[in-house]
């Protein structure tokens, strides 16, 4: 295989993922701007099936953020229970949205220095707020993302935030939340943690782990964000 540049493997990767999924969504169902950020605190740790399920009551009883920040942090802990470490979550959901009313004037703030202001907000959701809510570019350092760059060849670290800028430098700004929208999809689908699908794979003519498993492991690393 010849040695490619991770720019070159970022516009086959985009490309052959745009192909395989043509669809890229954001898998959390949500209305507003901060309810989006809610359901990515509580996917911590959590299948986003799952906050699927307990999100629409919470949000029915919470409408705003000024709604959350005068919660009883004890009435959503309830609410979330079923999401997993619900006390730490749910205290952070209340902290959050005093944070959005008392320093952002009720709106979820617009830049990654101001999201990762808040409390339990890692860079994995700041980026899924920009890239989903404002439309700027974006790289979401998932699991899933962690696992399949790390696979392709992308990098060999441990480290999110690295992860983060090699991704930013490797791919088009237009088209790099999308693509971590794919590798979501494809990580659930092909790319799984223990028993990747490589025959099925459509990035498996660039891919270091299909050519060399036993080298390259892709494993899993500890990821270091507030929010994982």
């Amino acid at each position: 295989m010849k040695e490619l540049t991770n720019k070159e493997r970022g516009r086959l990767a985009v490309e052959a993922l745009k192909e395989e999924y043509p669809g890229a969504v954001c898998s959390l169902i949500y209305k507003k701007p901060h309810e989006l950020l809610i359901a990515t605190r509580l996917s911590a740790q959590c299948t986003d099936a799952r906050v699927n399920i307990v999100t629409p009551a919470l949000f029915e009883k919470y409408k705003t953020p000024e709604e959350f920040a005068a919660a009883d942090v004890a009435d959503v802990e309830e609410l979330i229970k079923s999401c997993g470490l619900y006390k730490t979550k749910a205290r952070d959901i209340v902290l959050m949205c005093r944070s959005i009313c008392d320093n952002f004037g009720g709106e979820v703030p617009d830049t990654i220095e101001k999201l990762t202001s808040l409390p339990g907000i890692g860079r994995k959701t700041a980026n899924l707020i920009m890239g989903d809510v404002y439309h700027q570019p974006a790289v979401v350092v998932d699991t899933h993302c962690i696992r399949i760059t790390s696979r392709l060849g992308f990098h060999d670290i441990r480290d999110a935030v690295k992860i983060e800028k090699i991704l930013r430098s490797a791919l088009d700004p237009n088209e790099s939340n999308d693509f971590c929208h794919r590798l979501v999809l494809h990580g659930r689908a092909v790319c799984t943690a223990r028993s990747p699908k490589c025959s099925e794979c459509c990035m498996k003519d660039f891919c270091k782990y299909f050519e060399n498993p036993g080298i390259h492991t892709g494993a899993v690393p500890v990821l270091l964000d507030r929010d994982e």
